[in-house]
Protein backbone atom coordinates (compact mmCIF):
# COMPACT_ATOMS: atom_id res chain seq x y z
CA UNK A 1 0.00 0.00 0.00
CA UNK A 2 1.36 3.38 -0.70
CA UNK A 3 1.77 6.17 1.83
CA UNK A 4 -0.46 8.94 2.54
CA UNK A 5 -0.01 11.57 0.56
CA UNK A 6 -0.34 15.35 1.23
CA UNK A 7 0.18 18.34 -0.33
CA UNK A 8 2.22 22.12 0.84
CA UNK A 9 1.41 25.42 -0.77
CA UNK A 10 3.78 27.48 1.85
CA UNK A 11 4.03 31.16 1.03
CA UNK A 12 7.20 33.41 2.08
CA UNK A 13 8.12 36.96 1.93
CA UNK A 14 11.00 37.04 -0.29
CA UNK A 15 9.91 37.52 -3.84
CA UNK A 16 13.19 39.74 -5.48
CA UNK A 17 16.39 38.26 -3.82
CA UNK A 18 17.16 35.42 -6.20
CA UNK A 19 20.06 34.15 -4.08
CA UNK A 20 18.04 34.15 -0.74
CA UNK A 21 14.80 32.65 -2.67
CA UNK A 22 17.34 29.50 -3.66
CA UNK A 23 19.11 28.80 -0.42
CA UNK A 24 15.72 29.39 1.27
CA UNK A 25 14.26 26.89 -1.10
CA UNK A 26 17.73 24.80 -0.70
CA UNK A 27 16.49 23.99 2.74
CA UNK A 28 13.03 22.41 2.03
CA UNK A 29 14.92 20.70 -1.19
CA UNK A 30 17.67 18.64 1.31
CA UNK A 31 14.38 17.27 3.40
CA UNK A 32 14.19 13.56 2.95
CA UNK A 33 11.00 12.12 1.81
CA UNK A 34 9.74 15.07 0.26
CA UNK A 35 9.72 16.45 -3.89
CA UNK A 36 9.22 20.53 -4.68
CA UNK A 37 6.90 20.46 -7.44
CA UNK A 38 6.84 24.24 -8.23
CA UNK A 39 8.44 27.72 -7.06
CA UNK A 40 6.92 30.98 -8.29
CA UNK A 41 8.34 34.42 -7.32
CA UNK A 42 7.02 37.64 -7.98
CA UNK A 43 9.03 41.23 -7.13
CA UNK A 44 6.22 43.11 -7.09
CA UNK A 45 4.04 40.74 -4.64
CA UNK A 46 8.08 40.02 -2.75
CA UNK A 47 6.81 36.79 -2.39
CA UNK A 48 7.15 33.16 -3.22
CA UNK A 49 4.97 30.63 -3.30
CA UNK A 50 6.18 26.72 -2.86
CA UNK A 51 4.42 23.59 -3.94
CA UNK A 52 5.65 20.50 -2.81
CA UNK A 53 4.41 16.66 -1.19
CA UNK A 54 5.35 13.98 0.32
CA UNK A 55 4.30 11.68 3.42
CA UNK A 56 2.79 13.79 6.61
CA UNK A 57 5.85 12.90 8.57
CA UNK A 58 8.47 14.81 6.17
CA UNK A 59 6.37 17.42 4.68
CA UNK A 60 6.10 18.83 8.31
CA UNK A 61 9.90 18.43 8.71
CA UNK A 62 10.57 20.39 5.49
CA UNK A 63 8.03 22.91 6.71
CA UNK A 64 10.41 23.51 9.85
CA UNK A 65 13.40 23.75 7.60
CA UNK A 66 11.60 26.10 5.66
CA UNK A 67 10.88 28.44 8.95
CA UNK A 68 13.84 28.39 10.07
CA UNK A 69 15.50 29.12 7.07
CA UNK A 70 12.75 32.69 6.50
CA UNK A 71 13.90 33.15 10.36
CA UNK A 72 17.53 33.56 9.27
CA UNK A 73 17.18 35.07 5.89
CA UNK A 74 14.00 37.70 6.15
CA UNK A 75 13.24 40.21 8.38
CA UNK A 76 10.02 41.90 7.74
CA UNK A 77 11.16 45.73 8.75
CA UNK A 78 12.80 45.93 5.62
CA UNK A 79 10.01 44.22 3.63
CA UNK A 80 7.62 46.08 1.52
CA UNK A 81 5.27 44.30 -1.36
CA UNK A 82 1.80 44.72 -2.62
CA UNK A 83 0.43 41.45 -1.32
CA UNK A 84 -0.58 41.36 2.04
CA UNK A 85 1.67 39.38 4.88
CA UNK A 86 1.81 39.24 8.84
CA UNK A 87 4.76 36.61 8.36
CA UNK A 88 8.65 35.86 7.11
CA UNK A 89 7.02 32.23 6.63
CA UNK A 90 3.35 33.68 5.86
CA UNK A 91 1.33 30.54 5.22
CA UNK A 92 1.33 27.19 5.31
CA UNK A 93 -1.56 25.21 3.87
CA UNK A 94 -1.48 21.61 3.84
CA UNK A 95 -3.86 19.42 1.37
CA UNK A 96 -4.75 16.00 1.17
CA UNK A 97 -3.45 14.40 -1.65
CA UNK A 98 -4.01 10.11 -1.42
CA UNK A 99 -4.36 8.08 1.56
CA UNK A 100 -5.48 10.41 4.26
CA UNK A 101 -8.63 12.90 4.96
CA UNK A 102 -8.65 16.45 5.73
CA UNK A 103 -9.77 15.34 9.02
CA UNK A 104 -7.03 13.31 9.84
CA UNK A 105 -4.55 15.64 8.77
CA UNK A 106 -5.51 18.09 11.14
CA UNK A 107 -3.52 16.36 13.77
CA UNK A 108 -0.29 16.95 11.44
CA UNK A 109 -1.41 20.09 11.03
CA UNK A 110 -1.88 21.23 14.66
CA UNK A 111 1.66 19.52 15.12
CA UNK A 112 3.70 21.54 13.24
CA UNK A 113 1.78 24.49 14.60
CA UNK A 114 2.80 23.52 17.94
CA UNK A 115 6.36 23.09 16.94
CA UNK A 116 6.38 26.75 14.86
CA UNK A 117 5.72 28.06 18.35
CA UNK A 118 7.96 26.14 20.41
CA UNK A 119 11.22 25.92 18.62
CA UNK A 120 10.92 29.02 17.12
CA UNK A 121 9.11 31.21 18.98
CA UNK A 122 6.46 32.34 15.77
CA UNK A 123 2.82 32.83 16.81
CA UNK A 124 0.53 30.84 14.64
CA UNK A 125 -2.61 31.41 13.83
CA UNK A 126 -4.61 28.39 12.97
CA UNK A 127 -7.29 28.84 9.96
CA UNK A 128 -9.56 27.23 7.30
CA UNK A 129 -10.15 23.90 8.68
CA UNK A 130 -8.23 24.28 11.70
CA UNK A 131 -9.67 27.94 12.93
CA UNK A 132 -10.96 27.81 16.59
CA UNK A 133 -13.70 30.34 15.24
CA UNK A 134 -15.74 31.26 12.47
CA UNK A 135 -14.05 34.57 12.56
CA UNK A 136 -10.63 33.12 12.20
CA UNK A 137 -11.71 30.88 8.97
CA UNK A 138 -10.26 33.42 6.78
CA UNK A 139 -6.93 34.42 5.94
CA UNK A 140 -7.91 38.31 4.88
CA UNK A 141 -8.98 38.57 8.90
CA UNK A 142 -5.88 37.10 10.10
CA UNK A 143 -3.72 39.61 7.82
CA UNK A 144 -6.29 42.88 8.36
CA UNK A 145 -3.39 44.80 9.54
CA UNK A 146 -0.56 43.30 8.03
CA UNK A 147 2.61 42.50 9.80
CA UNK A 148 3.16 46.48 10.77
CA UNK A 149 -0.22 46.40 13.06
CA UNK A 150 0.02 43.18 14.09
CA UNK A 151 1.57 43.99 17.58
CA UNK A 152 -1.40 46.45 18.01
CA UNK A 153 -3.69 43.67 16.75
CA UNK A 154 -2.35 41.20 19.24
CA UNK A 155 -2.92 43.14 21.84
CA UNK A 156 -6.74 42.32 21.72
CA UNK A 157 -7.79 39.42 23.46
CA UNK A 158 -9.61 38.09 20.63
CA UNK A 159 -6.54 38.50 17.95
CA UNK A 160 -4.07 36.30 20.68
CA UNK A 161 -2.39 33.88 18.40
CA UNK A 162 -3.70 29.91 18.59
CA UNK A 163 0.26 29.03 19.55
CA UNK A 164 3.22 30.71 20.54
CA UNK A 165 4.21 34.34 22.18
CA UNK A 166 1.22 36.95 22.69
CA UNK A 167 3.75 39.65 21.10
CA UNK A 168 4.77 39.09 17.44
CA UNK A 169 8.46 37.85 16.56
CA UNK A 170 10.60 40.69 16.02
CA UNK A 171 11.61 40.55 12.22
CA UNK A 172 9.19 37.14 11.40
CA UNK A 173 5.77 38.31 12.84
CA UNK A 174 3.43 35.34 13.10
CA UNK A 175 2.60 32.30 10.55
CA UNK A 176 -0.84 30.99 9.35
CA UNK A 177 -1.16 27.10 9.46
CA UNK A 178 -4.14 25.51 8.03
CA UNK A 179 -6.04 22.29 6.01
CA UNK A 180 -8.20 22.84 3.49
CA UNK A 181 -9.19 21.34 0.27
CA UNK A 182 -7.32 22.50 -3.29
CA UNK A 183 -7.66 26.22 -5.12
CA UNK A 184 -6.58 27.67 -7.74
CA UNK A 185 -4.39 30.89 -7.28
CA UNK A 186 -4.94 32.76 -10.82
CA UNK A 187 -3.54 35.91 -12.04
CA UNK A 188 -4.70 38.09 -14.78
CA UNK A 189 -2.54 41.12 -16.13
CA UNK A 190 -4.85 44.01 -17.57
CA UNK A 191 -3.77 46.49 -20.44
CA UNK A 192 -3.87 49.56 -18.34
CA UNK A 193 -2.20 51.44 -15.06
CA UNK A 194 -5.32 53.02 -13.40
CA UNK A 195 -5.39 50.30 -9.81
CA UNK A 196 -8.90 51.80 -9.69
CA UNK A 197 -10.32 49.44 -12.70
CA UNK A 198 -8.46 46.28 -11.43
CA UNK A 199 -9.54 47.47 -7.81
CA UNK A 200 -13.36 47.39 -9.44
CA UNK A 201 -13.28 44.09 -11.44
CA UNK A 202 -11.64 42.58 -8.30
CA UNK A 203 -14.72 43.92 -6.54
CA UNK A 204 -17.41 42.57 -9.04
CA UNK A 205 -16.15 38.91 -8.98
CA UNK A 206 -15.83 38.52 -5.64
CA UNK A 207 -18.02 36.12 -4.19
CA UNK A 208 -19.11 37.80 -1.13
CA UNK A 209 -19.78 40.92 -2.84
CA UNK A 210 -22.09 38.54 -5.55
CA UNK A 211 -19.72 37.31 -8.24
CA UNK A 212 -19.37 33.21 -8.99
CA UNK A 213 -18.85 30.93 -6.15
CA UNK A 214 -15.59 30.52 -4.55
CA UNK A 215 -13.81 33.42 -5.71
CA UNK A 216 -11.44 35.78 -4.07
CA UNK A 217 -9.69 38.77 -5.44
CA UNK A 218 -7.68 41.84 -5.25
CA UNK A 219 -6.47 44.29 -7.48
CA UNK A 220 -2.79 45.02 -7.37
CA UNK A 221 -0.40 47.72 -9.05
CA UNK A 222 2.82 45.90 -10.26
CA UNK A 223 5.43 49.12 -11.25
CA UNK A 224 7.67 46.44 -12.37
CA UNK A 225 5.79 45.56 -14.70
CA UNK A 226 4.20 48.26 -15.72
CA UNK A 227 0.64 47.11 -14.92
CA UNK A 228 -2.02 46.23 -12.95
CA UNK A 229 -3.65 42.66 -12.15
CA UNK A 230 -6.37 41.03 -11.25
CA UNK A 231 -5.06 38.06 -7.95
CA UNK A 232 -7.73 35.61 -7.58
CA UNK A 233 -7.84 32.78 -5.51
CA UNK A 234 -10.55 29.80 -6.28
CA UNK A 235 -11.25 27.56 -3.56
CA UNK A 236 -13.93 25.66 -5.87
CA UNK A 237 -12.17 25.52 -9.02
CA UNK A 238 -14.24 22.75 -10.73
CA UNK A 239 -17.21 24.93 -10.35
CA UNK A 240 -15.77 28.09 -11.21
CA UNK A 241 -12.93 27.27 -13.47
CA UNK A 242 -9.90 29.69 -14.61
CA UNK A 243 -11.38 29.77 -17.85
CA UNK A 244 -14.99 30.90 -16.43
CA UNK A 245 -13.38 33.60 -14.17
CA UNK A 246 -10.80 34.93 -17.30
CA UNK A 247 -14.19 35.40 -19.67
CA UNK A 248 -15.89 37.07 -16.92
CA UNK A 249 -12.88 39.66 -16.18
CA UNK A 250 -12.39 40.25 -19.87
CA UNK A 251 -15.89 41.39 -20.30
CA UNK A 252 -15.61 43.42 -17.66
CA UNK A 253 -12.36 45.04 -18.62
CA UNK A 254 -14.39 45.74 -21.83
CA UNK A 255 -16.97 47.53 -20.25
CA UNK A 256 -13.68 49.95 -18.71
CA UNK A 257 -12.01 50.37 -22.06
CA UNK A 258 -9.27 48.19 -20.91
CA UNK A 259 -8.09 44.29 -21.81
CA UNK A 260 -6.59 41.46 -20.69
CA UNK A 261 -3.00 41.11 -21.91
CA UNK A 262 -2.58 37.89 -19.94
CA UNK A 263 -3.39 34.93 -17.52
CA UNK A 264 -0.71 33.39 -14.92
CA UNK A 265 -1.10 30.15 -13.14
CA UNK A 266 0.33 30.16 -9.36
CA UNK A 267 1.29 26.95 -8.05
CA UNK A 268 -0.37 23.95 -9.78
CA UNK A 269 -3.71 22.29 -10.62
CA UNK A 270 -5.67 19.62 -10.07
CA UNK A 271 -6.42 17.41 -13.16
CA UNK A 272 -9.69 17.85 -12.76
CA UNK A 273 -9.86 21.71 -12.63
CA UNK A 274 -7.80 21.11 -16.43
CA UNK A 275 -10.58 18.21 -17.36
CA UNK A 276 -13.46 21.14 -16.40
CA UNK A 277 -11.76 23.73 -18.28
CA UNK A 278 -11.50 21.38 -21.40
CA UNK A 279 -15.90 19.89 -21.13
CA UNK A 280 -16.54 24.34 -21.04
CA UNK A 281 -14.19 25.21 -24.17
CA UNK A 282 -14.77 22.22 -26.56
CA UNK A 283 -16.69 19.13 -25.55
CA UNK A 284 -19.19 18.43 -23.00
CA UNK A 285 -18.17 15.14 -22.75
CA UNK A 286 -14.33 15.62 -22.17
CA UNK A 287 -12.76 13.54 -19.44
CA UNK A 288 -8.93 13.59 -18.40
CA UNK A 289 -8.68 9.88 -19.86
CA UNK A 290 -9.22 11.36 -23.67
CA UNK A 291 -6.07 12.46 -23.21
CA UNK A 292 -3.17 9.94 -24.40
CA UNK A 293 -0.48 11.08 -22.16
CA UNK A 294 -3.05 10.72 -19.44
CA UNK A 295 -3.56 7.15 -20.21
CA UNK A 296 0.29 6.99 -20.20
CA UNK A 297 1.36 8.15 -17.06
CA UNK A 298 -1.71 6.10 -15.54
CA UNK A 299 -0.50 2.46 -16.77
CA UNK A 300 3.44 3.77 -15.44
Amino acid sequence: MRPPLIEAVPNFSEGRDTARITRIVRRVEETPGIEVLDLHSDPDHHRSVLTLWGPPGPVVEAMMELARACVEEIDLNQHQGVHPRIGALDVVPLIPVRGITRRELVQPALELARRLAEELSLPVYLYADLAQSEGRRELAAIRRGGFEGLREKMRDPAWQPDFGPPTPHPTSGATCVGVRGYLVAYNLYLATSDLAVAREIAARIRSRDGGPPGVKALGFALPTAGAVQVSMNLTEPERTTPLMVRRLVEELAEQFGTRVTHGELVGMVPAEVVEAMLRQSFADNFLAEKILDWRRWQEK
